[in-house]
């Protein structure tokens, strides 16, 4: 993009660091903050981690990742990000260390065109209510994990957001091959999880009301319908299927379906046994003796068809 050509990067979580290959891996300079050494030396490694996944995927050579290596900087203080067009602000979900962040940016980056938050829950009126001076270039860009690898984002604006800001963070992501899309007006969730918690919550009511177990759910989306939806979408399938059809199952299932507005007593009482998932070993699943890289594999295998990136041939400054 002939307006963005240096990226500042505040965070070096899992999100910062995926954004960190994947901006370099389309060659925008990139600037990273780190804390500490501590965090800076985190960030490299998983940095490098990702970039030999790549090389292991045949997606990238040595010799590439090294060209991509040298768009990456990684500085300590505000002041060193003062080039920077784009920042994409990733750091904890609290609203006050955000704003924080954002009143060092106002301070020392006098280019920015946009401030991308990875907020997942913080709506943009809320991160932007204690900006003095830009307030209206924050706007919510949420990715999902692996952010590197999984290509759509959702956006959104606040009251504030200035004409064109979201235009601008949409392009810039679109131009490293990612799908966002821009959200109306903003809603907890976004689209994203509210999709996936309400169907969450029908799982859970099927296993809580005796119908089936988790394995049987599990079987259920990998060899029906979710299938399907990596090669169209929902609403094209039911328009295929007529609204005929589709109002006769709605007025039949809808009345069945789970409306619960509270958490499901199978969570509660899974955290009260101590099965809090993979970190305790056991969940809904016993995770005992489960190699976890290839669980890792697995979770990735349907994403690595969008890495395909055009790497930049020349190292930053050649």
């Amino acid at each position: 993009m002939d307006n963005i050509k240096t990226v500042g990067i505040v965070g070096t979580g899992i999100i910062a660091t995926a954004m960190a290959n994947l901006c370099t891996g389309h060659g925008y300079e990139t600037i990273v903050f780190a804390r500490s050494d501590a965090s800076e030396e985190r960030f490299r490694r998983d940095y490098q981690g990702h970039w030999d996944l790549f090389v292991k995927k045949e997606l990238a050579t040595p010799e590439q990742v090294e060209i991509c290596k040298s768009y990456l900087k990684v500085v300590r203080t505000y002041e060193e990000m003062a080039d920077a067009d784009l920042i994409i602000e990733s750091v904890l979900e609290d609203a006050d260390t955000k704003h924080d962040v954002y009143h060092s940016i106002e301070n020392n980056c006098p280019k920015v065109q946009v401030i991308c938050s990875v907020s997942s829950a913080i709506i943009p009126d809320v991160l932007a209510e204690t900006c003095d001076k830009y307030g209206d270039r924050i706007v919510v860009t949420h990715p999902f994990n692996p952010a590197h690898i999984v290509p759509y984002f959702e956006l959104c604006g606040g009251q504030r957001t200035a004409e064109g800001v979201l235009d601008l963070a949409k392009a810039f992501l679109e131009s490293m091959g990612r799908k966002p899309v821009v959200l109306k007006k903003p809603t907890p969730g976004f689209i994203g999880n509210r999709l996936q918690f309400a169907l969450w919550r029908e799982c859970l009511a099927l296993v809580e009301e005796g119908i089936c177990d988790p394995k049987d759910i599990d079987t259920a989306l990998a060899y029906s319908f979710c299938a399907r939806y990596t090669s169209i979408g929902i609403f094209e399938h039911f328009d295929f299927g007529g609204m005929d059809l589709n109002r006769r199952t709605c007025k039949n299932l809808f009345p069945i379906i789970s409306d619960r507005k509270t958490v499901p007593e199978v969570i509660d009482r899974l955290i009260a046994e101590g099965k809090t998932g993979t970190k305790a070993g056991q969940g809904f699943y016993d995770w005992h003796g489960v190699d976890m890289e290839k669980y890792a594999e697995r979770v990735n295998a349907p994403y690595w068809k969008f890495c395909h990136w055009d790497l930049p041939e020349k190292k930053l400054g050649e």
